[in-house]
Formats: structure tokens, sequence, C-alpha cells
């Protein structure tokens, strides 16, 4: 029997693939796996009842009450239109969860740091920025917050997010962060 090189071949590969079903075939599928990262703004609790869903201490999740809780499972900044300061719509569930994170761990205190793109003027961009800081402060203070818990401070353009010098960048930088200052756990 005399078999062409490509027949052998043929052979040869039918042979494997049938060897490595076989060996698919004999093995379970793997585990699903949990999803990786944090969870999304629209993921997160529902505005006004922040509840800690998240692993118990010791476990490797943050620990309840910690900064890394508030921005893991709230959030900790929100995001501005262009030469606006006024609360986007969409910016409400974070602030709502912020709120009640807030309520809930009375002894923190934070502060509201405004940022602006690098577009405009130094001085307009911290004035801006103390805009966007205060109304974000006074969306917190309407929810039940007391004002001293609250600072605010502008960084304007000083503190990008995003190095990037696009539509893109710039939307990243036009934003609110709630530091915690002290008090978490």
């Amino acid at each position: 029997m005399n078999l062409s090189s490509k027949t052998l071949a043929r052979l040869v590969t039918g042979c494997i693939a049938a060897a490595t079903l076989a060996a698919c075939a004999s093995h379970p599928p793997p585990p699903p796996s949990a999803p990786i990262g944090p969870p999304s703004a629209q993921n997160g609790p529902p505005p006004g009842d922040y509840d800690h869903n998240g692993p118990p201490p010791g476990s490797g999740g943050p620990i309840p009450g910690s900064a890394q809780d508030f921005v893991i499972n709230i959030g900790d900044r929100v995001y501005f239109d262009f030469d606006k300061a006024e609360v986007r719509a969409d910016a409400g569930p974070v602030l709502e969860g912020q709120a009640s994170w807030l309520r809930r761990y009375p002894a923190v205190r934070v502060r509201i740091e405004g940022n602006c793109d690098e577009r405009g003027t130094r001085e307009y961009n911290f004035a801006l920025g103390a805009r966007r800081a205060d109304n974000v402060r006074d969306y917190l203070v309407s929810h039940g917050i007391a004002a001293g818990r609250i600072a605010t401070i502008s960084y304007g353009k000083e503190q990008p997010v995003d190095g990037g010098h696009d539509d893109g960048a710039w939307g990243h930088d036009r934003n609110a962060r709630t530091a915690i200052t002290e008090g978490a756990h």
C-alpha cells in the first residue's frame, strides 16, 4: 500500500482531531468565572438604600465603611458637560448612593474636588471647577448630609485624569470627585 503524502497528512490530521475531541469530551467544561472589576454605577445599590452586600471583612473585599468600599460600591466621581457646572441627570444615581452611604457612616467627612478639561484659561477653569464642586455639595446637602461634613476645592485643569487631548479625554477630565478625608474604616 503506497499512500501519497497528501493522503498521509490527511490521515494524521484526522487522527489528531479525533484524539483531541475524545480528550475534550472526557472533561467537563470549567465553571463560569466571576466578573472582574468593580460594578458599574448602574449595577450599584438602589438610590437612597445603600446595603453593603459585598464579601465579609477579611475575605479580600473592601471593608464596609472604608474609602475603598465607597469607591468600588458607590462611585466617587460624576461628570459634567462642556463649560457647564449643572449636575447632569446621569449623576443622580451616583450622588444619591453617595448620600445614602454618608448617612450610613456619619463620622465620614469628604472633600468635593471640582475638575475641568484643559481648554480655557487657568482662572476660568478654577472658577468652573469651584462651581462644579459647590453644586455637588449642594446636592448632597439637599439629600440629608450636613454641610459641615463637606469641604470643596477646585483643581481647575491642573489635575487631569486622562492625559489625552480629544473629546473622550476631556469628557473624563470634566468631573467632581468625592474624596473621603476622615472617618472611614
